[in-house]
């Protein structure tokens, strides 16, 4: 059985900075890719940054969050970092993560979510 827990959220003032964490348990032997994901209330669930190890650790952002999010790895506890800069009174939202995980030599994979962190920046 795999887990995903998100932990990190607050309540920040405009241009703090926050680190998330997405954390898988359970038997896997690595993330393949993470996906971190926001909601704000009455909008649509918006991807903001994945990362892809397969592939050498490929980040992507979106427009909004380019040069002020990064992703981050730490592969010996199976987590991965979203650290939020400069945060702006638009970011606020629950934030999640989505990730593949590789569960054994013969190549099976998991995929799943966690429930998700808030975050709220007062300006």
């Amino acid at each position: 059985q795999v887990q995903l827990v998100e932990s990190g959220g607050g309540l920040l003032q405009a241009g703090e900075s926050l680190t998330l964490s997405c954390a898988a348990s359970g038997s896997i032997l690595r993330l393949n890719e993470v996906e971190w994901y926001r909601q704000a209330p009455g909008e649509q669930r918006e991807l903001v940054a994945s990362i892809t190890t397969t592939s050498g650790g490929t980040t992507n952002y979106a427009d909004g969050v380019k040069g002020r999010f990064t992703i981050s790895i730490d592969n010996a506890k199976n987590t991965r970092y979203l650290q939020m800069d400069s945060l702006k009174p638009e970011d606020p939202a629950v934030f999640s993560c989505n990730a593949e995980a590789l569960m054994d030599s013969l190549g099976t994979t998991w995929w799943g979510g966690g429930q998700g962190t808030q975050v709220t920046v007062s300006s």
